[in-house]
């Protein structure tokens, strides 16, 4: 039996929907959880990694090529579906995955593990992209909020259980499963896409556009590696660094120049023509900034001056991740009961402001109920923001820029985590730094001179002058990256002052009538 639509799947009289829809959607949230879990599972598994396969000078290149990977590879799978057909597209970006999981299970030395997870990389690049065109296509705006909650929970079991998982399967397994883990999850949500999914297939006069890819690749290249290298490798003033920058922004400037007069660009410059698209795009790189900027400072917080076990580090964000899935299931409903989608944004973009200052006011002696409180205030703002800026961006574009809408949206998000990280821990171990020298004089700096974050085994062997000194110089680096993430967020609520509230689409065209751009049909075949 099969159930057919005009780019909309979901009944909006209030029936149940079809059971072939409600597994499409579970795959797609395995390969969400696919695309989010696999750097959280790693991390755990690194000191083991390193432990057998050696290379420990090259340990950042691990993430890195993984994270390079992806983000210039998802607007051009962005792209290739909006040309050729997502369903295609979204099973290529798993296939792709899945075969970077398996060589990088099977790697012999670091240089083969670094290359494996750059393909690997390449495939998570369309996954995330697949996943919320898919459902742009499937389930028309006004329907949309209520899967928010659904995201949103794969969100958080990622970051909770990641770490947990990793632990398990690296101690009971070796760590060679954190990478095939990967492998039966695949299969199965290929079975499923494969199966009772049927898109419409699309057929593109124009090819690719090479130059934009290239130009843009070499561009966000250039930017992540500033980012991570900065301040860490490279002093920000160094020669490196400033090639680099220079090399970037060439790039985006001749790729900007190039997508005016491209057959098909890469990302047409038109969608900027939305008010509602670019600031949400904006909000994006915010969420993203402030969000893995937390993420990473909260549990080092946690762990060196709270006292708490590094093995429970998920757990700890559970504060915060219970108020984001909440918070994101209300919005969701609301913005489908009622079709306004405003006050999120601008409530969201308040609560970070307020959370986060908060967060910069915690010190040595602060609870750890205290900073629970903290957290669950910028959990409420993350999950009024996280799938509203999506979903808007989505509503402001045609059917037919759905693919370049959510690539550029996501790559606005990542490169936002990106800078994050970057700024906000370059502030961090400045900070730390300082605070060591002043209290603990030579052996301060003696201790931090590799790095200003110490695991608990290295905490452990530290006299109590210098531990003591530690906790402080933490509580003050904390205080620093904080306040900046409250201060980039009020750029944040600028931005989502000036959204304009337009109405959100309904189940689509009518029947016969495809709108500009539109497929003519999305086929879910029935599971009977």
């Amino acid at each position: 039996m099969t159930d057919s639509a005009a780019a909309g799947a979901v009944p909006t009289d209030g029936t149940k929907q079809p059971r072939s829809v409600r597994v499409v959607l579970l795959a797609l949230m395995i390969a969400m959880m696919l695309a989010m879990l696999d750097n959280m599972i790693i991390g755990t598994a690194m000191p083991t990694i390193v432990g057998e396969l050696g290379g420990l000078e090259h340990l950042s290149w691990v993430v890195t090529a993984y994270t390079l990977a992806t983000a210039a590879s998802t607007p051009v799978w962005g792209k290739i579906g909006d040309m050729y057909g997502r369903k295609g597209s979204f099973i290529a970006s798993i296939v792709i995955f899945l075969i970077g999981s398996a060589l990088s299970g099977m790697a012999q030395d670091m240089g083969q593990l670094i290359a494996f997870r750059a393909v690997q990389g390449l495939g998570a690049g369309g996954l995330m992209v697949g996943v919320m065109a898919i459902i742009g296509d499937l389930i028309p705006p006004r329907e949309r909020g209520k899967y928010q909650g659904m995201m949103a929970a794969v969100m958080a079991l990622a970051m909770i259980g990641g770490p947990l998982v990793g632990g398990t399967i690296t101690d009971n397994w070796g760590w060679r499963w954190a990478f095939y883990i990967n492998l039966p999850l695949g299969v199965i949500a290929l079975a499923a896409i494969g199966v009772v999914l049927h898109l419409p297939k699309k057929r593109s006069q124009a090819g690719i556009d090479y130059l934009g890819v290239a130009l843009l690749t070499v561009g966000i290249t250039a930017i992540v590696l500033v980012t991570t290298w900065g301040g860490t490798e490279y002093a920000w003033t160094s020669t490196r660094i400033m090639e680099l920058i220079a090399l970037g922004v060439a790039s985006l400037v001749g790729f900007v120049f190039w997508q005016t007069r491209a057959a098909e660009p890469v990302v047409p410059l038109h969608i900027f023509r939305s008010r509602n698209f670019t600031l949400m795009s904006l909000i994006g790189f915010i969420v993203g900034f402030v969000m893995f900027g937390a993420t990473l400072f909260l549990p080092l917080y946690q762990q060196s001056v709270q006292g708490a076990s590094a093995t429970n580090s998920g757990l700890l964000l559970l504060p915060m991740l219970g108020a984001m899935l909440v918070t994101s299931m209300v919005a969701g409903r609301v913005t489908t009961n009622t079709g306004r989608y405003k006050i999120f944004p601008v409530a969201g973009s308040a609560l970070l402001i307020v959370g986060l200052y908060l967060l910069s006011t915690m010190d040595t002696g602060t609870s750890r109920l205290t900073s629970g409180v903290f957290m669950a205030v910028v959990g409420l703002g993350m999950g009024c923001l996280m799938q509203i800026t999506m979903l808007v961006a989505q509503n402001s574009v045609e059917l037919k820029d759905m693919g370049v809408a959510s690539s550029t949206t996501t790559l606005f998000r990542t490169l936002g985590s990106s800078f994050g990280v970057a700024v906000m821990g370059a502030l961090f171990n400045h900070r730390v730094q300082d605070v060591m020298a002043e209290r603990a004089g030579s052996l301060g700096s003696k201790v931090t001179e590799q790095s200003a974050q110490l695991d608990a085994a290295s905490l452990a062997k530290l006299p109590e002058a210098a531990r003591e000194a530690y906790q402080h110089a933490v509580s003050s680096g904390t205080h620093g990256a904080f306040l900046l993430g409250a201060v980039v967020a009020v750029l944040s609520l600028v931005a989502a002052v000036f959204v304009k509230e337009v109405p959100l689409k309904g189940a689509g065209p009518a029947k016969g009538d495809t709108g500009d751009g539109a497929p003519a049909a999305v086929t879910v075949t029935e599971a009977v």
